[in-house]
């Protein structure tokens, strides 16, 4: 007997089958629901945030450099972790970069996520951090930060919202308001721009755009 296959969610109309007025079955057409939760206190910490900050390796990637035989530096970063970079600039939320690396590629991939504000080759991050915020016309009180080690310490301090990420050094995942079950380069960023968006209250808006 031959297999049958199931649709997870809708299933599709027979074929020939004549769709409703509008061209979408009502189930089709109904709000998609989100599946992600949060805890409550989580949400309210980070409403107000307009930007928010990463630290590239160990975060955007699995901290991994990997040296090729000429001295290059490679990188392995996640779609998943970049789609949440998007999400966050249609939401409103400005991503921005302060890492310690400085290479051709990593600039490459920041450009095609439409990342305007980053800073490279630095270890002193925040006053790279208050440099954004003052392009921007926000204060700390709007920031939210993801890093996992210490050089990230001094902006996680002084952001509204914390996050690290599961493979995050101690005294980050101590500090920080929230740890992701995900590490870092394996969907840790967009665990936390999944968490941010659900607090800006845009996260439904944004799931039901792509759903239609």
């Amino acid at each position: 007997m031959a297999p049958t296959l199931v649709a997870s969610r809708t299933a599709l109309p027979p074929e020939g089958a004549v769709p409703p007025k509008g061209g979408l079955s009502a189930e089709l057409a109904s709000t998609l629901s989100p599946a992600l939760n949060f805890a409550p206190e989580l949400l309210l910490r980070a409403q107000g945030v307009k930007v928010a900050f990463f630290d590239i390796d160990g975060v955007l990637t699995d901290g991994g450099l990997y040296m090729s035989e000429h001295g290059e530096t490679l990188k392995r970063f996640n779609t998943l972790d970049g789609h949440g970079l998007k999400l966050l600039q249609k939401a409103g939320i400005t991503p921005a970069v302060i890492t310690g690396r400085d290479s051709l590629a990593l600039r490459a991939r920041l450009k095609a996520l439409g990342v305007a504000h980053a800073h490279f080759g630095t270890e002193d991050k925040r006053p790279a951090a208050e440099i954004t915020l003052k392009e921007l016309g926000l204060d700390w009180s709007q920031v939210a930060a993801m890093g996992d080690d210490w050089p990230d310490l001094p902006v996680m301090r002084r952001a509204a919202f914390s996050c690290a990420p599961a493979n995050a050094h101690a005294e980050l995942k101590a500090l920080a308001h929230h740890v992701t079950a995900e590490t870092g380069g394996h969907g840790a960023a967009r665990a936390f721009c999944d968490l941010l968006l659900v607090a800006s209250g845009r996260y439904a808006a944004l799931l039901q755009a792509y759903a239609e």
